[in-house]
């Protein structure tokens, strides 16, 4: 018989400051083993070009994947690959880091529509992989499929499956499920999830219950972390829910994390600045 998982805990995201100088909510941003392999998550969304006009300039990243998924607005990226290019509402960047890459990411400015929303997940990688050739997948918002579970919920789908369809984004290596979810008032989704993986969700927009043991409410700006188990079912009462829903296989492993970059050691860290500091950080051609 599968079990339904129940949540561990219900977390309001915070106000943080990124980059030059960025206003964002970050959703979590630790080392936390029900959370594994995922390390942080950022939501930003203003109508302010105060708020997020300064950017993220040139940095680097070791040892992670960083996936960007925007909603509203336009980004500008390029990087050391030689990668360029604009993420605008709807598309997706899945960036792994691998060995070293340097790249930025800089809203572009709409005087007729100032509004710029969208999120940055990171997503460790285990030993093994840390210092893999980095790769850049663009992911536009018309290679993103949009399953209508029934006429009440319609599921897009960056990685993973619903109902035999398959998102773009695959041969993961930590075998991840990127989800939005969207449910209309008075209904439910219920989804499987592989037992072993961790798996959580941050609401978007409205409210919905995310635990039928308990029966709380759970609105705009949460972040919803589960106990293990084989499914999630999520229920809408008289308001509409939209919804991140993620999962991945957990790493079990030391993390050493300063900044951009998370390794396995101190020593591994240290190196990676010390690289960085000396100009030999890039080790792609």
């Amino acid at each position: 018989m599968s079990k339904i998982r129940e949540v561990r805990v219900t977390l309001k995201s915070r106000p943080t400051m990124e980059g030059a100088g960025v206003r964002l909510k970050r959703a979590f941003g630790d080392v936390d083993p029900t959370l594994d392999p995922f390390l942080l998550l950022d939501d930003f969304h203003s109508d302010n070009p105060n708020d997020y006009m300064a950017g993220f300039p040139w940095h680097p990243h070791r040892g992670i994947e960083t996936i960007t998924y925007m909603l509203h607005g336009r980004i500008e990226h390029g990087d050391s690959m030689k990668n360029s290019g604009i993420i605008g509402a709807g598309d997706v960047q899945w960036m792994t880091a691998g060995n070293g890459i340097i790249h930025q990411e800089m809203p572009k400015k709409n005087e007729n529509d100032p509004y710029l929303a969208g999120f940055q997940l990171w997503a460790n990688l285990p030993a093994s992989h840390k210092m893999m050739n980095p790769r850049y997948r663009d992911i536009t918002k018309d290679q993103i499929p949009e399953v209508v579970v029934n006429d009440k919920v319609k599921v897009k789908i960056i990685c993973g499956e619903i109902n035999g369809v398959n998102g773009p984004v695959q041969d993961i290596i930590t075998d991840p499920e990127y989800l939005d979810v969207s449910i209309k008032p008075n209904s439910e989704f219920k989804h499987s999830i592989v037992k072993s993986h961790n798996v959580f969700a941050y609401v978007i927009e409205g409210e919905a219950i995310f635990d039928p043991i308990n029966d709380e409410i759970v609105g705009v700006e949460h972040l919803v972390i589960y106990r293990k188990g084989d499914e999630v079912l999520i229920q809408t009462k008289d308001k509409s829910v939209r919804f991140l829903l993620i999962s991945g296989k957990p790493i079990g492993e030391p993390v050493a994390w300063r900044g951009p970059i998370v390794m396995n050691t101190e020593e591994e860290l240290t190196l990676a600045f010390n690289e960085y500091n000396k100009g030999t950080f890039i080790k792609h051609k």
